[in-house]
């Protein structure tokens, strides 16, 4: 038995006779009992019809059993009482008639005028089993699934229209029907798919929150116009964005309808909406597993050796990079389809990184496998060693995106160690060199430097070094070790800049001095944590 009321009756009547089909019109009646919605479409409408009938029936039986009762007490009714019967058969039949089921738009063979079909042929077992095999062939590794539906926007139209047929009907009657309380189609379509799409799946838990996505997208050609009256009554709500293919969009559309008055929307268009001849297509099916975080430190052993890929004008100057040293293995790992590749920082392709490394997190795009254990991702970090003597990994982890945000916590605040070989014009002596030991928070101007300001804006930025200390070598060569703060220029300090870092080492030593190799010995970043080799 269907969850119906008598005052369900005038909508079950007026949206059978606009063509709506049977889910949608527990979906008007505002039936929240998902099982009804599991049933054949079939069944449904009988019950419906049968509804319909048995209330006019109950009615007739009712005067029937009234005229025999009175029958008994009279033999005979006068004139004008037999004609006052007469006359309330009459109505009766009349009600009948018109409770009787309405053809032939109540066939659920027809395309229903709101769903687009979506909740007939294209919501049942079929389209489950179809569901699960593009699911499976994908290949993913997953625990549960999240099923997400895209409706065409026009939907949205469709049911304005179909809504606003019943509205004054059912206020005449002194009852109440809000449009909030309309059952949406894609909250209908779970009801009925998601049982069936878990057991395809092999019992997989179809839940409300998943790592997992399985995104079921519908499209109806055949009446992308049914929106298009909306762009001229509400031209506010449809901006042309450069990311979107239509201006039409679901938004879009379900903030004109909110606009629009009730009388302009039923002169510019149907109601109820106009049978469609087809039905939607078969929906598009993607799936999509939330992104995966890796994280750990690298170090960089080679002077040719960009961090990023190098190309410029078009034209790629290295072959390799860290980054793609890096991800190629755990691309290959996580099967995943692309990546973003951050750091604390980074360094000149000329420069080494050594010590501990420097952190790094890779965020993995739609993975195909995303569970890994300690041992596994040991051999992972592994596999990236032995694939390059130009780099190494260590402490690799799989990390939260919240835990994300600490690579970048105090950019400013943390402090860096470089050793640098530095050439002097002048000769020099051990003694020469060694008040530079003695100097402590020296801060720097630096204007951005020429060698970037291709890429960073014109500024002034104060940097600190906290320390230094100096190690002679020959009379024009020592190293140079600096505790600076992030973000200071090591090369623009050691030869100026053209005067663009004051001070400098070459004001400093009073002689020109240049960089010849730069080191970076440490990133003081305490992330992420440190694994025990």
């Amino acid at each position: 038995m269907l969850p119906l009321k008598e005052k369900d009756k005038p909508i079950v009547q007026k949206l059978l006779s606009a063509g709506c089909c049977s889910r949608c019109i527990l979906r008007f009646c505002c039936v929240r009992v998902q099982a009804v919605y599991r049933q054949p479409p079939q069944e449904t409408l009988r019950e419906l019809q049968a509804f319909i009938c048995n209330t006019g029936n109950s009615k007739d039986s009712s005067e029937s059993t009234e005229e025999n009762n009175k029958s008994h007490d009279a033999a005979e009714d006068p004139p004008s009482k037999r004609a006052k019967v007469e006359l309330s058969e009459t109505e009766a039949r009349s009600e009948e008639d018109a409770a009787a089921p309405v053809k032939p738009k109540d066939r659920e063979s027809s395309v229903c005028v709101v769903c687009l079909g979506i909740l007939q042929e294209l919501c049942g077992p079929t389209q489950a089993v179809k569901i699960s095999e593009a699911v499976k062939a994908e290949n993913y590794e997953f625990d549960s699934v999240v099923l997400s539906v895209s409706l065409p926007a026009q939907l949205c139209v469709r049911e304005h229209s179909c809504w606003l047929h019943v509205k004054k009907e059912v206020r005449e009657k002194g009852l109440v029907l809000d449009k909030d309380d309309v059952i949406q189609v894609k909250e209908a379509f779970k009801w009925i798919m998601q049982g069936l799409v878990a057991k395809e799946l092999g019992g997989v838990a179809v839940v409300t929150r998943s790592a997992f996505e399985v995104s079921v997208e519908f499209s109806h050609e055949a009446t992308d116009a049914d929106c298009h009256f909306l762009a001229s009554a509400c031209p506010d709500c449809f901006k042309p964005t450069k990311n979107k293919q239509s201006v039409f969009t679901r938004m879009a559309v379900v903030k004109a309808l909110e606009q629009i008055p009730d009388a302009k929307f039923l002169r510019l268009y149907s109601c109820p909406p106009a049978q469609p001849s087809s039905c939607c297509s078969p929906p598009d099916v993607q799936c999509l597993h939330v992104s995966v975080f890796i994280a750990g430190r690298y170090n960089k052993f080679c002077r040719s050796l960009p961090q990023t890929p190098w190309v410029i004008d078009g034209e790629r100057r290295m072959e390799s990079s860290v980054e793609e040293l890096i991800a190629a293995p755990i691309l290959s790992a996580f099967r995943a389809n692309g990546f973003n590749f951050s750091s604390s920082g980074r360094e000149d392709v000329d420069v080494r990184t050594l010590g501990n490394g420097r952190p790094f997190a890779m965020e993995l795009l739609n993975p195909h496998k995303s569970r890994f254990n300690r041992a596994e991702i040991k051999q992972l970090q592994q596999t990236i060693n032995e694939s390059s003597d130009k780099i190494r990994v260590r402490d690799l982890q799989i990390v939260t995106r919240e835990a994300m945000s600490r690579m970048k916590e105090g950019e400013e605040e943390k402090t860096k160690s470089y050793t640098a070989l530095v050439w002097t014009q002048k000769p020099i002596q051990r003694e020469d060199i060694t008040f530079i030991d003695d100097i402590k928070e020296l801060t720097l101007d630096q204007k951005t430097p020429l060698r970037v300001l291709h890429r960073r804006a014109l500024a002034v930025r104060q940097r600190v070094i906290h320390s230094m200390n100096a190690r002679f070598l020959d009379p024009h060569h020592f190293y140079l070790g600096l505790k600076t703060q992030a973000g200071t220029y090591i090369k623009e300090f050691v030869h100026g800049d053209f005067g663009r870092t004051k001070p400098n080492l070459c004001e400093l030593l009073k002689t020109d001095t240049d960089i010849l190799e730069l080191d970076v010995e440490s990133v003081d970043v305490d992330w992420p944590p440190a694994i025990p080799e």
